[in-house]
């Protein structure tokens, strides 16, 4: 009796070890197929021009300060409004 137990212990084991050789080949697997869809995917991308670059930058830049300044302006008004009032 215990040396069936044994074979089937040694079988289990076998099945074990080939589930996690697999496993760790699917995990491979997954990876190159991710960096090779990656890869793939930033090809298709548009890079925009190096002057295009620059003038969206220095609008969105633009776009801040104006912002913020008139938040800043809106807020002053207010805490003066306020501080006449109370």
């Amino acid at each position: 009796m215990t040396q069936k137990n044994s074979k089937q212990k040694n079988v289990v084991a076998s099945k074990k070890k080939e589930s996690s050789d697999q496993s760790s080949t699917d995990k491979n697997t997954n990876l190159t197929k991710f960096v090779g869809d990656t890869k793939e995917e930033l090809g298709k991308v548009v890079w925009p021009s190096r002057q295009q670059l620059l003038s969206e930058s220095t609008a969105v830049l633009l776009m801040v300060i104006l912002v913020a300044t008139v938040i800043y302006l809106v807020d002053n008004f207010f805490s003066w409004g306020s501080g006449k009032v109370f």
